[in-house]
């Protein structure tokens, strides 16, 4: 029987980017091909469901809007099984991932979210058109080159900076003084701040 290593099953309301304060269900799978120091997300212990287990779960929640997320969803193995029921039940579907993956054709919605510590493993990946992008500020050197390595490689509808959570402290200066140097001399097409609300507004 197939089964999912899910780390928890929520309904909320999305906290960040373009989607922020939209109402939904977040699937959070186990797993991740990346070891970021700052994660805040305990990817390691999770619970071996089945897809009907899984519909069951997300059945006693309201919202249509469903994220997945992780860890990093697209290792999982049998991801199209259960993305192909979730739109043969009229649910609307977003993903969260490091973009190293290949993404499922059956997202409504794609967020992407490279990461400056691993950007060798960005070299020669592809992907299809990405609704947006959050990157996380790590204060060094060449991030400001980094940005603008994943604007050239990744075309995206939107692209956005993310203050970096250590400890409780976010280095907001540090975002915004990026973010400025990015769009200076820009028009449009500029870049735009993204912050984690749910954190501040104390929701899961």
């Amino acid at each position: 029987m197939t089964k999912f290593n899910i780390v928890e099953i929520f309904e909320s309301l999305q906290g960040e980017g373009y989607n922020t304060g939209m109402p939904a269900i977040f699937i959070r799978f186990a797993g991740c091909n990346l070891n970021c120091q700052w994660c805040d997300t305990n990817f390691r212990q999770y619970t071996k469901m089945t897809l009907e287990m899984i519909l069951e779960k997300i059945a006693l929640f309201e919202s249509k809007n469903i994220i997945i997320t992780g860890g990093e969803p697209t290792l999982q193995k049998y991801l199209p099984l259960l993305l192909s029921q979730l739109k043969k039940n009229g649910y609307f579907i977003a993903i969260e991932s490091n973009g190293l993956g290949k993404i499922d054709p059956h997202f409504d919605y794609i967020a992407l979210s490279p990461k400056f510590c691993y950007w060798n493993r960005y070299q020669t990946i592809q992907q299809p058109q990405i609704d947006e992008i959050r990157i996380v500020v790590e204060e060094k050197s060449d991030f400001y080159d980094f940005c603008l390595f994943i604007e050239k490689h990744f075309h995206a509808k939107r692209y956005y900076l993310s203050p970096c959570e250590l400890d409780g402290q976010f280095n907001i200066l540090a975002t915004i003084q990026i973010l400025g140097r990015i769009n200076q001399g820009r028009t449009d097409n500029k870049w735009l701040l993204s912050f984690q609300t749910h954190k501040f507004a104390n929701i899961d």
